[in-house]
Formats: structure tokens, sequence, C-alpha cells
């Protein structure tokens, strides 16, 4: 069973919760609404993008409709000057599932970010708080030696984080090696596995392609629709404040740090489409390789036309084998 408390002592027992997890634009909006109305439920929101005020249309946030339908929880509970870590994210969720499950109802925590889930299940010493100055540096290093040289450095001190990222990934790159030169440890020893977080009948539903290209093909149509809906004048809003700029983290959210570029003069709407959408097929290509890791998964072929009623039954299933739930 999961716990709680202070992330290195020994915590007390969490109450009965559900996970729904899945790569980008796989339906657990939709199929989170579904169980939602089938039983009383509140969901705790697993999305390191939705914690940010203002960035509505590019993280496809659910609209005020559905956010009145049912509680929601770790939406818009940051500005995007602020950071957000997975330690935060598990001290917040532990506390919001107590609170959950003592006005008796159901905690359902439903999102794609995987390393949210991980901290979650797993635990994680707290890690070195950002340090701007030392984040600068390592950004015009980069600026002068590329990024990929940046990811060569880090396979150097920390082989296991540099093995699961990609050269250009910038942002992830440079907290790998903010950590180190902070901590004199790498990011790996922060994320190693606690057993006394380690869940044993905690239910995670995952919704999960069969077809890769479906996949691509509803990412492409959500960008586009985020496009129509009025992406840009988010962004140019967002720039607008005076205060805020491509490194930080909310700004390297997907698709944003693209039309970051363009409004910077970095090619035109078609080559924002071009980059934005494979920016999200890689963030989905990784969240699928979490999923995989994680063995106590239990896939729905999102595919399917009854996807949402699927999940809603799998939820039904794990609250039958749990009677606090």
């Amino acid at each position: 069973m999961p716990v709680s408390g202070t992330l290195n002592a020994q915590p007390d027992p969490l109450p009965h919760y559900v996970c729904l997890a899945g790569p980008t634009a796989s339906g657990k909006t939709a199929a989170a609404l579904v169980i939602a109305r089938a039983h009383p439920v509140e969901i705790i929101s697993v999305d390191s993008a939705l914690v940010y005020r203002g960035m509505d249309v590019g993280t496809a946030k659910p609209s005020a409709a559905e956010l009145a339908a049912v509680p929601h929880h770790l939406i818009n509970i940051r500005d995007p000057l602020q950071a957000y870590s997975a330690a935060e994210f598990v001290q917040d969720a532990q506390t919001l599932i107590g609170q959950i499950a003592a006005r008796g109802r159901l905690p359902l925590l439903v999102g794609g970010t995987m390393l949210y889930f991980k901290a979650l299940f797993e635990g994680m010493d707290p890690m070195p708080q950002a340090q701007p100055a030392l984040r600068a540096a390592i950004a015009a290093q980069a600026q002068s030696q590329g990024w990929p040289a940046l990811h060569a450095e880090l396979a150097k001190v920390d082989p296991v984080t540099a093995a699961r990222l990609a050269p250009a990934d910038s942002q992830r790159i440079q907290r790998a090696l903010e950590v180190f030169r902070v901590s004199g440890l790498p990011l790996s020893h922060f994320h190693k596995r606690s057993t006394a977080y380690a869940p044993t009948n905690v239910p995670l539903i995952s919704l999960e392609p069969l077809d890769r290209a479906w996949l691509h093909a509803r990412i492409a149509q959500r960008f586009d629709a985020m496009l129509e809906a009025g992406f840009l004048d988010e962004v140019r809003a967002l720039r607008a404040r005076g205060d805020l700029n491509p490194e930080l983290p909310s700004m390297r959210c997907v698709g944003y740090r693209q039309a970051w570029d363009m409004l910077d003069g970095v090619g035109d709407m078609a080559h924002l489409r071009e980059r934005g959408v494979a920016a999200t097929r890689q963030l989905a290509k990784r969240q699928i390789t979490w999923l995989r890791s994680m063995p106590q998964r239990q896939v729905v072929n999102c595919q399917e036309a009854d996807a949402a009623q699927q999940v809603l039954r799998a939820v039904e299933n794990a609250m039958a084998r749990d009677p606090k739930a």
C-alpha cells in the first residue's frame, strides 16, 4: 500500500485510490468524466503543465464545464514563473488523497506526467532546489557548445539519466546537470526505489494505443484544434507579461517553446505545426516508455470505441476488490 508523510520517514498507509494514465491525446479526460458520472470521485491531476495558470489552450486543460462537473485538484495552482517539482506533487497528492477519502469519495489520479506517478508509487529523496544562476550558466554553455555536448557530459556523471534522455532534451539535461553540480549526486540517485512506497494494490489503468499511427493522427488533430482555438494568442499574452522567458519550465512545455520561437521569428505557421506535432509525438513516446516500465498497469486499448467504458469497468472491479473504496 502506498504511503503518506515525509519523503524520508516511515509513513502511514494512504487510503485507497485509483490511477488513470496514458500518453497525451489518449482520451484520459473523457474516461475520467465517465467515471465521475457513475461514482462519487474527485480528480487529482497528474500533469506538470496543468498546474500553470493562463496556460489553458496549449495544455488541453479541461474546459470550465468539465472542471465544474467534478471536483478537480492540482490545476491552476502555480503562476508560470513558479516551478513545481515531483516532490511537491507527492506531498500535495498524499494530502489530497486523505482529504478526499475522508469525504467519502474516491481519489482518482489522472494524467500523463509519469515521473509524478513514479514518485508517488516509489518515493524520492528531496532534490536540490532550483539554482537560477547555475541554470543560466548551463544554458550559456549549451548556447556555445550545443545540447548534445552537454548530454555527453551528463553521460559521464549520470549514465542512467543520460540513457533515457534525447541529446536535444534541453530541459531535462539542464536539470540533471544542475542537480549533479549542486549535490555531487546523479539525478538517478534521487529516483531510487523506496520499498516503503512500493504499491501492492494500487490500480493503475493505462490508456494505450495498439497502433502508434492512430495516436499520431490524434496528436495532429489536437494541435490543429489548439491553433484554431487561439493558442498563439495565448502565448502572445504570456510573452506580453514581460517577466517570462523560454527557459522557464512552464515555457518549455510542449508547444509553448515552439510557439515562442515562432513569435521570435523562427519559421512560419507551417513550421510551428510541424515542430509542435513532432514534439508532442516525442512526448507520447516517452510516456509510453515510462508506462511499460510499470508492471502493475492494466492496459485498455484507447482505440476502442468503448474505451472509456472499459476504464470504468476496470475501476469498478478495483473498487469491488477493496472494501475501503
